[in-house]
């Protein structure tokens, strides 16, 4: 019977950590407003002349209350066929969602990707530990940072 020793394994160094960068490298910083009484069809001019597709809405405190983006102002259309009515004017606050999701600004582009990738969010508020908005982070911002990356490598 023959017996066979088990051969002891080096073990083989550890991959440095990738540091990824913050969410704060990548994030709008010069956000674009509005506010819940600002005109639906202002809204819509400045998204198309900004080439953006939606913003935080803010209070007179200038606290985040919604989020209005590109598919919000789409419900402007389907309410005037519906009713069979011209557009007319309407306040964001008619259009805008409140259903938002935010990140630290501690967070790395990692952490954000993986919001992206779990949820339907197009972009994450990126707040201070106070909850004080400090700009927005895009999956537009994350490819920015991966084209980045890719070219470090």
């Amino acid at each position: 019977m023959k017996n066979y020793k088990q051969k002891v394994l080096t073990p083989e160094p550890l991959a440095p950590k990738f540091n990824a960068p913050l969410v704060t490298e990548y994030m709008v910083s010069k956000l674009i407003t509005f506010s819940p009484d600002d005109d639906i069809t202002n809204v819509i001019d400045s998204l198309l002349e900004n080439r953006i597709t939606g913003a935080p809405v803010l209070n007179n405190k200038n606290e985040v209350v919604g989020l209005i983006d590109d598919k919000d102002c789409l419900k402007v259309l389907v309410e005037s066929s519906y009713h069979n009515m011209p557009i007319t004017k309407g306040k964001v606050s008619h259009y805008m969602t409140t259903n938002m999701r935010s990140i630290s600004n501690k967070d790395t582009i990692v952490d954000a990707a993986n919001i992206f990738l779990s949820t339907y969010y197009k972009r994450l508020q990126v707040k201070d530990e106070n909850g004080k908005l400090l700009g927005q982070i895009s999956r537009r911002d994350i490819l920015r940072a991966i084209k980045d990356l890719n070219s470090h490598f």
